[in-house]
């Protein structure tokens, strides 16, 4: 497994403390970047890996964004936090990596007919039944559970995870999906049924039979 990104994997030097990168001199690019790879390196790497679901990936992607960054650090006002700025650059890299993947290769059909669909979504693509003890709120506290998710998501056909990731991971508008997939609009919504219908099956078996009866 590769190790997660730090200021020796991205070519930045070690940097600078917290409180030394609030009195930065914002000239000095290199010794903000030094900063934020120390502190921000491990959050970014584990917010593309469930998205680009390769170790290498991610690393590679997590590094152009500090890459791009210093370059762009002179258009960074301070409005925002450091790790939100990164945020919104990393997710512009992983839909340029999306964008760069040859879709000639995908072999997966798109016919709408598919029995698991057919077995957890009615017509309008709603759950028939929901999981049961389902709190939204609850899991996003539970790691033990967003460690299942990932591994679920990993099982999930390429052009599937993508778009799953792009449009309800990442929230990113359906027309752009689709430009940055190659995909229409109906290629997109089958997509999007046949992942939450994988993901669910995944689910129920892996977290929510496990964890019947169990509060989180």
């Amino acid at each position: 497994m590769a190790k997660r990104p730090t200021s020796k994997t991205t070519g930045i030097k070690d940097g600078a403390s917290q409180g030394e990168l609030k009195g930065a001199d914002r000239s000095a690019p290199s010794e903000i970047l030094e900063s934020w790879v120390d502190e921000h390196a491990g959050y970014l790497f584990r917010y593309a890996i469930p998205r680009v679901r390769d170790h290498h990936a991610a690393e590679e992607i997590v590094q152009e964004t500090f890459l791009a960054a210093m370059k762009a650090l002179e258009s960074f006002r301070w409005k925002s936090s450091p790790r939100t700025w990164l945020i919104g650059i990393l997710r512009h890299k992983i839909m340029d990596l999306f964008r760069r993947i040859d879709r000639k290769k995908e072999t997966e059909s798109l016919d709408v007919s598919d029995p698991t669909i057919d077995a957890w979504f009615d017509s309008k693509g709603r759950w028939i039944k929901a999981p049961e003890d389902l709190d939204p709120v609850a899991l996003q506290e539970r790691a033990d559970f967003w460690v299942i998710f990932e591994g679920c998501l990993e099982t999930l056909p390429e052009l599937q995870a993508e778009a799953f990731s792009l449009r309800v991971m990442d929230d990113v508008e359906s027309t752009e999906v689709c430009k940055v997939l190659s995909i229409s609009s109906t290629n997109l919504w089958v997509l999007l049924h046949r992942a939450r219908a994988r993901l669910r099956a995944c689910l129920e078996t892996k977290w929510f039979n496990l964890n019947c009866g169990e509060k989180p």
